[in-house]
């Protein structure tokens, strides 16, 4: 199975490090360029409410990450690659404080990929 989201081991650490700070039951999602720029946000259950426009990718260190359906559609030919930098990043995600940021990178699928996941090859 494809995951249509992924995070490397500085972003698993990060979000294991969250969890003991903050409680097990973190979410993320995939802000679409206002405000916070766009980059994966962490928070607490109930500081964003998911709705009828966001949709869910997969799951980051066992905690759900959405992306809003609009912005899917630009990136679903692409795997998100959720990783770390230094520096301060979203002013509201979770990790702010600690000096470090979630930061999205991609990479193209596959055409045995985009076949598996049902997704159309984009035009050349």
């Amino acid at each position: 199975m494809v995951d249509k989201v992924v995070a490397t081991p500085a972003a698993l650490e990060l979000a294991a490090f969250l969890k003991t700070k903050h409680g097990p039951e973190l979410m993320f999602h995939q802000s679409g360029g206002c405000c916070d720029n766009s980059a994966a946000n962490c928070y607490l259950p109930g500081e964003i409410t998911m709705g009828a426009g966001d949709m869910y990718l997969g799951d980051i260190g066992g905690s759900p990450f959405y992306i809003g359906k609009a912005q899917y559609e630009y990136w679903k030919h692409t795997q998100l690659i959720i990783d770390v930098i230094e520096g301060v990043g979203g002013t509201f995600s979770l990790e702010g404080p600690e000096g470090k940021a979630f930061h999205t990178r991609s990479r193209v699928f596959t055409d045995a990929e985009l076949a598996e996941l049902g997704i159309d090859k984009p035009a050349a």
